[in-house]
């Protein structure tokens, strides 16, 4: 993959990636703010490639990374056939603060799209935070995504907002 004068790879993290990880979500403090209430917490980058849902198996769980050398500039979380057996949910789609608008999130999302043909899926499902609205509609829009028309309660601590669940086909 190559965006430009950058040499881009992409890879699945494992555990020795999770401090690139943590630096990542350090660039982007505004985005931990809008769905949390607070700035990146010192183990979100651990957290971020091992937490799942109740019931899933963690084998089911993609981190993917997209690398400009030795610097982790953007990262997603896929969690393939969750909530059905037919969906892959994205939980998390971020870029380096540094490197935003330079098309490296609709590259990083190429590759969940090909993780999630290549699983077998049907579509993909997301969650949009009411507080992180204005900055990831456009986004997921561009990519084909449209909501649902369901909305859950969300919280976190003592922030409370809804969260918007979105889809698209991988065909």
């Amino acid at each position: 993959m190559d965006e430009g004068t950058h040499r881009l790879t992409s890879a699945r993290l494992a555990g020795e990636d999770v401090d690139a990880l943590q630096a990542l979500l350090e660039t982007v403090p505004d985005y931990a703010e809008r769905i949390t209430g607070y700035p990146p917490g010192a183990a979100d980058g651990l957290s971020t490639l091992t937490i799942v849902p109740p019931d899933f198996d963690p084998e089911g769980k993609l981190g993917l990374g997209l690398w400009d050398g030795g610097t982790l500039v953007a990262f997603a979380d896929l969690l393939l056939g969750y909530p059905q057996a037919e969906v892959g949910y994205v939980g998390l789609l971020v870029v380096h603060g540094a490197r935003q608008h330079q098309g490296l999130g609709r590259a990083l999302h190429q590759e969940v799209v090909r993780e999630a043909s290549r699983a077998g899926l049907e579509r993909l499902r997301l969650g949009i935070v009411a507080t992180n609205a204005e900055v990831a509609e456009p986004f997921w829009t561009a990519l084909g995504y449209r909501a649902t028309g369901e909305v859950k309660p969300y919280r976190y601590d003592k922030l409370t907002s809804t969260v918007a669940l979105w889809e698209r086909t991988l065909t």
